[in-house]
């Protein structure tokens, strides 16, 4: 929002005013965010040198000029409360936190003594006449909110006519504040401060501005040392390869570095109760539940524990075909299992019981995946289409469109807009519900498997030349990242976002490892050794940093902790769980 200074008359409408007093045409409400921080000391000249000395550095670097330092140690007193101490810093310092001209100011703003402000606000010493201008039109526009709260229209008129129209600055502003004059409820909208509000509320708004509106170097920001140590903190997280930890462990008497014992990197309990190559799994949204899909023609609800241990809640039994996935609801009561070109079963997670199946006459599931408000089911066909069901089996929509192979994988993003599926051989669709359009993602080769990122506004995509690509899709899709140094040559291998915020991407690979990659900067951080076939799948707890599970065809889940460094008991902590569980045959339809 500019200020700009006025060329043309202002009041064609506004009979109350002179008609020929000069104005601005900006378009802005405010004339103050077009002025702000980044014009630093340009804006002001030097203040009065203290008994320190305005050039006197600190610290190992010489880069950090005392005075400065000392007079945002000063703010962060005196926002934290601490305003004795604070005044006992600038005394036995020398270094005053504002000048006394800007002392007075502010003294004056908060006393509403308009009149005095502007002209102290000349004081100051300000070189952009621009600068000068927005602050004296936010002064004087709180002058003459007050002087109509307290109905002195006249008053009010007098101060637009003859003290903010001369500033010559946001012509539309002024024709608002003019119209304010005669309507009680545009007074209203515009008034900072509403009907029965104390004016040092709106007083204080107008400093909030001010210090955005006048340099640094004048006004210290309020929390300016908390600003500086939170941009430390997050440039030392943000380049730290190994970082998976909360915020919450970061602390400030001590340079923060993660190491590489804090990615799951060591077996602490082994799933043994798939009596076949284990295809799929996933961790339910609370991260309470992991299921996985077996070649066994089942699937497994397994419930973790208080103490992260794993035991087998139910067994779900009913399919005559592998089970290529099972896809949890976004409520997690609920979970899909797609039996490879058979049926979709919906199951109840408590009680383990097959609740509806879902079936189209001569055609099969390749792929299926939940609406984002659970109320539907969407899937992938064996003759190309798509095809979508709600929960009782009504189906509500099936396109084809031009996809020339079958949909092996597809998704919903969560705000139910995006439909995500493979349409080509190395093809993803895009599809808008609402516009009913659709775009594009070329690849340079065949797409196996995706899977989108938790803000939907990343896609996974692993290809057959042995290569994981990250792209962003809002906007223009575009390669963000690649991920090389998995095998894959015959199989159907997946990978997974994970860790803190995502920032790590987990991958299967056919020569039984785990490969797990620093999302931003694509550097391989570990290889997990352990399976004794290939790793089809993987999956990162969304709710435990430090918990990684993986899916073999050596009939094995794997879940993956943190490395205690003790290796004397690393044996004794691996434990196969292969409880034979509740069996449930489905009786649904």
């Amino acid at each position: 929002m500019g200020v700009v200074e006025d060329t043309e008359p202002p009041f064609k409408r506004a009979k109350l005013l002179l008609a020929d007093e000069p104005n601005g045409n900006s378009s802005s409400i405010r004339a103050t965010s077009s002025v702000n921080n980044s014009l630093g000391d340009l804006m002001a000249r030097p203040l009065t040198s203290s008994s320190q000395g305005d050039d006197e550095t600190i610290g190992s670097k010489g880069v950090i000029k005392k005075s400065e330092f000392v007079r945002i140690i000063s703010r962060a007193l005196y926002s934290l409360g601490y305003g004795k101490t604070g005044a006992m810093l600038e005394e036995e310092s020398g270094i005053p936190m504002h000048q006394s001209v800007v002392k007075a100011f502010l003294q004056q703003v908060k006393e509403g003594k308009w009149d005095e402000s502007v002209a102290t606000l000349h004081r100051i010493g300000l070189v952009d006449e621009k600068a000068v201008k927005a602050a004296s039109f936010l002064l004087l526009e709180q002058k003459f909110f007050e002087l109509l709260k307290f109905e002195k229209v006249a008053d009010a008129l007098g101060t637009l006519r003859n003290e903010i129209v001369p500033l010559r600055v946001n012509t539309k502003r002024v024709h608002e504040l003019a119209s304010a004059l005669i309507s009680p409820s545009k007074f209203m909208s515009l008034s900072s401060s509403g009907k029965g509000k104390e004016s040092v509320s709106s007083r204080s708004k107008v400093l909030e501005e001010l210090h955005n509106l006048l340099p640094a170097s004048v006004m210290v920001p309020e929390k300016r040392l908390e600003c500086l140590v939170e941009n430390s903190l997050r440039i030392q997280r943000d380049s730290c390869v190994y970082h998976n930890t909360l915020d919450s462990d970061l602390s400030l008497f001590s340079d923060h570095q993660c190491g590489k014992h804090q990615i799951p990197s060591r077996t602490v309990q082994i799933l043994e109760s798939h009596t076949d190559e284990v295809w799929f799994l996933q961790f339910s949204h609370n991260g309470k539940y992991l299921a996985s899909s077996s070649k066994d023609q089942t699937a497994i609800i397994w419930e973790i524990k208080a103490d992260g241990q794993f035991s087998l809640k139910h067994k779900l039994v009913g399919h005559q075909k592998p089970v290529t996935a099972i896809l949890w609801s976004p409520d997690d009561r609920q979970v899909l299992t797609c039996g490879a070109e058979e049926v979709i079963r919906r199951w109840n997670v408590d009680s383990g019981d097959c609740i509806h199946t879902y079936e189209k006459g001569g055609i099969g599931p390749i792929s299926c995946g939940w609406y984002s408000d659970g109320q539907g089911i969407i899937a992938g066909m064996t003759d190309r289409s798509i095809c979508m069901w709600d929960l009782d089996g009504r189906e509500l929509e099936c396109w084809k469109g031009q996809r020339t192979q079958k949909v092996s994988d597809i998704a919903m993003t969560d705000d139910g807009k995006w439909v995500v599926s493979v349409c080509k051989g190395s093809v993803i669709s895009l599809f808008d519900r609402e516009a009913t359009v659709e775009r594009l993602i070329e690849e340079e080769d065949m797409i196996t498997s995706f899977s989108l990122s938790n803000d939907n506004k990343y896609l996974l995509v692993n290809l057959l030349n042995q290569e994981i690509r990250l792209w962003n899709i809002e906007g223009d899709p575009k390669i963000v990242m690649r991920y090389k140094g998995h095998k894959r040559s015959r199989f159907l291998i997946r990978s997974c976002f994970g860790g803190y915020q995502q920032a790590f991407i987990a991958s299967g690979s056919e020569d039984s490892l785990v490969y797990i990659w620093h999302r931003s900067t694509g550097k391989l951080i570990i290889e997990l050794p352990g399976h004794a076939g290939a790793v089809n799948c993987v999956s990162w707890s969304p709710t435990n940093l430090h918990m990684l599970a993986s899916a073999s065809d050596d009939g094995t889940i794997r879940i993956w902790g943190l490395d205690r460094i003790n290796q004397q008991n690393q044996k004794k902590q691996v434990q196969a769980s292969s409880s034979n569980g509740v069996l449930h045959r489905c009786n649904g339809n």
